[in-house]
């Protein structure tokens, strides 16, 4: 038998319905408008910026606010359950809005989509900062908290599955890394923000019982603030972003899940691995550490938001950095070094810092190794996963393998429990940061290189490693 001639020996290393990349794409003449391609990515920094803001609104915003959901009767472990039910209650929404919503944004469009996902969970945080408090309708207060915050994840997840991969599909290829680092760069500056609001509403305002101004309606500005960002994100998406030319979004599909969970389940495996040491990295950096200063390092609540402040805009200033280093030395690699970056570097940091028994020198100087060794993930994550399934159900594939591998993280309480009597409380949560650095390691090890992905291509990503 002859060999094959190089187009189909090319052609052989794909997935079966892969075809080679074709000569037109963002780095040629033939290439997305210039003025377009800035407009989208300039969205979706704003969107994931807008994103982010109201995921992280709770954990930050309302710590400070906890007796005006709950009753003071409450244990000091049920409080803190309850707190995490709030956080996790997002995440858990967010894989079912990437299901719903990436359907639409490959069947309909993903501008179109977009639009649909901020308005709703615009609208969801400005009925949450008018809620009622224990004292007017008992339980209920918290409870709607949580189901409203169960909702507001669904469009959350909707938002991202979207306005992200549109932003993807217009970059050049040689900027995708610095594109999607830029873009997820405002995760961490937008916990930064929060943190610093929270920080001048605290010195402005007192937080010192159940009547004090804050308790009672200080924190409601933030989720205010972020009601009216999520109106200024709707009219840049209205009037300022495009849909990507069909080239680029591929061609439809009826049930783009169904072709996704039958035709790239090994891929979708892979970016579970990944991601799943991405959000439990998160969790453990975001909404443990938190209570971790103050329960053991004993920091004030202002001591504690400074902290996070620090942490966060030390790893939003990280970000562009992991995105040109995936763009030099791709993805694969970078992932690979990274989760055990994590597990050596980010888990020994937060396990020192815990140990040092210093105060908020040395909670800011642990900090900043904390917050580039623990969520750097993310750098260039946007670009890494809308790289690794094709265009026809590229927001079905990055959403749901964004979003799908959160819901095992969003039970972090329950794995931290599983270590009393085993080690002090306050080192249990390096343990699972050194967890998530393998897992991080391990799903960049089995996935494949992407950098040099076409995504005008409609065909699959190169095969897993």
């Amino acid at each position: 038998m002859s060999p094959l001639p190089p187009a189909e020996q090319q052609s052989a290393a794909l997935d079966d319905d892969a075809r080679p990349n074709t000569p037109h794409g963002p780095d040629t003449p033939h290439g997305p408008d210039t003025a377009k391609a800035r407009a989208a990515v300039r969205g979706g920094a704003f969107a994931y910026f807008v994103d982010q803001f109201d995921i992280y609104l709770p954990i930050v915003v309302l710590a400070p606010a906890t007796d005006y959901f709950q009753s003071a009767r409450l244990s000091a472990s049920t409080t803190a359950l309850l707190a995490s039910l709030v956080f996790a209650s997002t995440l858990i929404g967010r894989p079912l809005g990437a299901i719903i919503f990436g359907h639409f944004a490959d069947t309909v469009g993903r501008k179109r989509t977009t639009l649909v996902a901020v308005g709703g969970f615009g609208v969801i945080t400005l009925i949450t900062a008018c809620l009622p408090g224990h004292e007017t309708i008992g339980t209920w207060s918290v409870g709607l908290l949580i189901a409203l915050r169960f909702i507001d994840g669904i469009f959350l997840g909707g938002e991202y599955t979207t306005a992200v991969p549109l932003a993807m599909e217009w970059s050049p290829r040689h900027k995708r890394g610095l594109n999607a680092s830029l873009i997820t760069s405002t995760s961490p500056a937008a916990y930064a923000m929060i943190a610093a609001l929270t920080l001048l509403l605290l010195q402005a305002l007192p937080s010192t019982g159940l009547h004090s101004a804050y308790v009672q309606w200080g924190w409601r500005i933030p989720f205010v603030a972020g009601a009216l960002l999520a109106a200024l994100l709707f009219r840049y998406y209205l009037t300022q972003v495009h849909e990507p030319p069909p080239e680029y979004t591929g061609k439809r599909h009826k049930l783009p899940l169904v072709r996704l969970l039958v035709r790239y389940p090994k891929s979708l495996a892979q970016v579970f691995v990944l991601m799943t040491g991405t959000w439990l990295a998160t969790n453990m950096e975001a909404a443990v550490t938190p209570g971790q200063l103050k329960e053991h390092l004993l920091l004030s609540s202002k001591q504690v938001t400074l902290t996070m402040l620090v942490i966060n805009a030390a790893a939003a200033l990280s970000y562009p950095l992991f995105g040109l280093l995936s763009q030099r030395i791709g993805r694969r690699r970078f992932y690979i070094g990274y989760g055990l970056s994590v597990m050596v570097i980010g888990a020994g940091s937060y396990a020192l810092l815990m140990v040092s028994g210093g105060g908020l020198g040395a909670a800011l100087g642990w900090g900043v190794m904390i917050g580039v060794f623990t969520v750097g993930t993310f750098g260039p994550i946007a670009a890494y996963l809308t790289e690794r399934f094709p265009a026809s159900i590229r927001s079905t594939g990055y959403g749901v393998g964004y979003s799908l591998a959160l819901i095992a993280p969003a039970f972090y309480q329950f794995y931290l429990r599983q270590f009393d009597g085993a080690m002090p409380s306050h080192l249990a949560p390096a343990v699972l940061i050194a967890l998530a650095g393998a897992l991080i390691a391990f799903g960049g090890f089995l996935g494949p290189e992407t950098r040099d992905v076409d995504m005008a291509d409609d065909s699959t990503i190169p095969k897993l490693a």
